[in-house]
């Protein structure tokens, strides 16, 4: 037979299969389903944002620095001071900058 007779996804070049839009999927190895389902992906952009992350309260400060509510409270009075604004009972945290004023207070 001759090599025209042949359905293109049957064609053979140097051990890789012609893949095309008629190759049947039952035709496809495991590699070559992986090489398919990954070759349109390419890795989305991170976007950077510019945007303060806020915590809220002393139960933010708990979670961020997985205290107890005491301890959070000194934070807040102490070493988060700079960090920390209140109006009334609202508490609203600036996380990067609390981070900053905790790592220097700890000396690391």
């Amino acid at each position: 037979m001759a090599v025209d007779a042949f359905p293109d996804f049957l064609i053979q070049r140097k051990m890789t299969a012609i893949i095309n839009d008629s190759t049947p999927i039952a035709l496809l190895t495991v590699g070559q389903m992986k090489e398919l389902f990954f070759s349109d992906r390419q890795p989305e952009p991170v976007a950077i944002s510019n945007e303060k992350r806020l915590v809220y309260g002393l139960r933010g400060i708990r979670n961020l620095f997985n205290v107890s509510h005491a301890t959070a409270y000194r934070y807040k009075e102490t070493i988060l001071k700079d960090a920390v604004s209140q109006q009334g009972r609202k508490i609203v945290v600036d996380v990067e900058k609390a981070l900053e004023l905790f790592n220097q207070k700890s000396g690391k």
